[in-house]
């Protein structure tokens, strides 16, 4: 592909391809209710999910939309919260447009269940019936060899999901001693988003650079190297923040002080005035509790021409929760939402699903306050193997400048109104 080619569909948004050539010509027959899907999890992967299959079923089919948390705050840009250009209220937004408009239902409260064999989940106390189920879960946490960390969320945060722990995060920096240290501590893939923490690192660099110059930043990255736009990120942090950023690879840590916040690897030993630990990753909860997590008890198992579950039937899994080998990102959950929702409504009209299924995945990353540098692949479904491949080695920047910036927030911009509607 060439470049400007995938650069159109980065700032399409993940709107590719076009609702017209997804809904096909006369799908749709009679006005006969199809049935009830549930979508357990509103972030972009389930929200995307809702409604596309309101969209895509013309209203024939029932969507209820459950999630434990009243608001969709956007991890994407939630790192320039630490820099200074942006508040978590920027970042949050309601889901009343697709109540309103597309007719989804929404439920608040947290899934505790499901009942496949009845074909429901159980939330909030109560069963509630399903003919589809999409669990879209995101991330949880591993704490196995750091169990002190699971509770020491107030004095070291992971900020890995957008809310209250990014202001906390964003608090500590703003308080934090002219001529201290910010340490970030990277886990070994997989985990979300992969060029994220590195953006982390440009962003509080950003801001310690204006107003606090003589402090530092320490990466201590469990990879033998940088996991994503690796020259890219050297480059930015020679160039705009020379001296600033101490990076080491190869950083596992093998004991955290939470009271000292110090971090002892097999090479050094670390001492902080704010200490970001990111902790290694696995599906979110409700996957684990619900047998879903089937590849080393960490991912979920997909047919990735529906997303469904290679384990419990009518259970379709999506977004940062499935085992890929594909990045765990936004835009990401966001194509695969398309697939599995156009998948659906396939399967519920008794027709067969895209047997060739291909999206685009792009993702920015800011590196001072203005200028962003992006990667973009295109991803096509192999018969062959069963699994999505990237066609080719993606379209990278040539280095970041202040037109991606404005392209990342167009970006930005798009993909929340392609998912909340």
């Amino acid at each position: 592909m060439r470049r400007r080619d995938v650069l159109e569909l980065a700032l399409a948004g993940s709107a590719w391809p076009s609702l017209a050539a997804w809904a096909g010509p006369a799908r749709h027959k009679s006005h006969a209710r199809l049935g009830r899907v549930v979508i357990v999890g509103a972030g972009y992967g389930g929200a995307t999910t809702a409604r596309y299959v309101r969209l895509l079923g013309a209203g024939r089919i029932e969507v209820i939309l459950v999630d434990q948390n009243a608001d969709f705050v956007s991890c994407p840009v939630s790192n320039r919260v630490l820099g200074g250009q942006r508040t978590l209220e920027q970042l949050t937004f309601g889901y009343d447009v697709l109540r309103q408009e597309h007719g989804v239902r929404f439920m608040r409260g947290r899934v505790t269940a499901i009942d496949a064999d009845r074909s429901q989940i159980v939330v909030a106390g109560q069963r509630l019936s399903y003919d589809r189920l999409v669990v879209a879960p995101g991330i949880d946490f591993i704490y196995d060899d750091f169990p002190m960390l699971a509770k020491a969320q107030e004095r070291i945060p992971h900020a890995w999901k957008a809310g209250p722990q990014t202001r906390n995060l964003q608090r500590q920096l703003a308080t934090m001693r002219d001529g201290g240290v910010f340490t970030i501590v990277v886990p070994a893939q997989p985990y979300r988003c992969p060029p994220a923490p590195y953006e982390r690192a440009c962003q509080v660099a950003f801001y310690l650079k204006t107003h606090k110059p003589r402090s530092k930043v320490v990466v201590l990255d469990a990879n033998p190297v940088i996991t994503s736009k690796r020259a890219l990120f050297e480059r930015a942090w020679r160039d705009l923040y020379p001296g600033m950023i101490d990076y080491v690879p190869g950083s596992e840590p093998r004991e955290v002080d939470v009271a000292t916040k110090t971090v002892r690897t097999a090479f050094d030993t670390v001492k902080s005035d704010v200490l970001n630990v990111i902790p290694l990753q696995r599906a979110g909860r409700i996957a684990q509790q619900c047998g879903l997590a089937n590849v080393e008890r960490r991912w979920c198992e997909v047919d990735f021409l529906t997303y469904a579950s290679k384990v419990v039937p009518r259970v379709h899994v999506i977004g940062d929760a499935i085992d890929a080998g594909l990045p765990k990102s936004a835009h990401m959950a966001n194509a695969q939402a398309k697939v599995c929702a156009r998948a659906i409504v396939d399967l519920m009209l008794g027709q067969a699903p895209d047997p060739a299924p291909a999206f685009a995945n792009t993702c920015y990353s800011y590196v001072d306050d203005r200028q962003a540098m992006h990667i973009s692949t295109l991803y096509r479904y192999d018969p062959a193997t069963g699994s999505m491949r990237a066609e080719g080695s993606g379209i990278l920047s040539g280095h970041p400048s202040a037109q991606e910036g404005r392209d990342a927030d167009a970006w930005a911009r798009q993909i929340w109104g392609d998912v909340l509607g």
